[in-house]
């Protein structure tokens, strides 16, 4: 399984978030301000998942410069990982707002308060038509990164939730429904609420250094056993530096009693690794069949039992 991307210029890609930010920010103003003038919460709603639809944004984009910083004695591995830890405190913020909304939504659904409709279905089709831009603009990114795929999934569905507000502003204008505009965010809110909880798991995996999902730990096991030389591999670890870096480190046994064919097999479970899974970080240290570990866990470390001997490792 290859991990082979398609790269945007940095600065191109650094242009359209940033005129992405700004639409989303001058959106969310607008409805906030459109959102109390004409009392409705929906119109709010929709302002606030803008908005952290802008905040995810404007993340990706700091990320995006400080991931260039090179690897140095503090941050041995890079600076990658701030994107996960930003996308942690992303989603954890949307959870707070979905469930705010869903109270506010509650308390309007028993006493309805007077909406302006027109103002709602004016703002409603700015906020259309500002999701559908950004979501144009993020849509050749989104195939090489996790993070700006979500941001564009995010304005597409963005959209749908606009045609929902201006069908309700269209329905208060009409029948007088005021009870639609609480019941239209309960809905946003439930959906910022699904969306929040989907995609929180991504985050919270990288950051407890889980196994990449798409990558069947398993095979990998099985295609550094397949190596001429090798008898076994235990004390596997694999998880993810950054978003496209996959590491790994792990006991290769050697079939042998002595260290001859030691150089020979590390580069052929290098190059399996790099060629199959794409994994290019990968820290082997080896035993031969005289001095294993006995009982060992194939993943992770427990306490076993060990031959003495010597050990070589990289």
């Amino acid at each position: 399984m290859a991990h082979d991307h398609a790269h945007i210029d940095p600065e191109s890609g650094d242009r359209r978030v940033s005129l992405a930010i700004w639409a989303n920010a001058l959106l969310t103003v607008a409805q906030i301000v459109g959102g109390v003038f004409a009392g409705s919460l929906a119109l709010i709603a929709d302002a606030l998942h803008n908005f952290s639809d802008m905040a995810s944004l404007v993340i990706a984009f700091v990320a995006r410069k400080i991931a260039r910083r090179p690897a140095d004695a503090r941050m041995t591995f890079g600076y990658g990982r701030i994107e996960i830890v930003a996308a942690l405190i992303n989603y954890t913020t949307l959870i707070l707002v979905g469930i705010y909304l869903i109270y506010e939504g509650g308390m309007r659904m028993i006493d309805p308060p007077e909406v302006a409709g027109w103002t709602v279905v004016i703002l409603g089709a700015v906020a259309l038509v500002v999701d559908t831009l950004t979501a144009l603009l993020t849509y050749s990114m989104q195939k090489d990164s996790v993070n700006i795929r979500a941001l564009f999934l995010h304005n597409l569905s963005d959209a749908l939730a606009s045609v929902a507000v201006i069908i309700g502003g269209t329905l208060i204008i009409l029948y007088d429904l005021r009870w639609v505009d609480p019941a239209i965010t309960i809905g946003i809110a439930l959906y910022i609420l699904y969306l929040a909880l989907t995609e929180i798991g991504g985050p919270i995996r990288m950051l407890m250094l889980g196994s990449p999902p798409d990558l069947d730990a398993g095979a990998v096991v099985e295609a550094m056993n397949n190596v001429d030389g090798v008898r076994d591999v235990h004390h596997v670890h694999l998880w993810q530096m950054q978003e496209h870096e996959v590491a790994l480190d792990c006991h290769v046994v050697l079939v042998g009693r002595d260290w001859s064919d030691l150089e020979v097999v590390k580069q052929e479970v290098k190059k399996k690794l790099a060629n199959d899974f794409g994994i290019t970080h990968s820290s082997l240290e080896f035993e031969t069949s005289a001095n294993a570990h006995r009982g060992a866990s194939l993943f992770g470390h427990k306490d076993d039992a060990k031959s003495t001997g010597e050990e070589p490792g990289e």
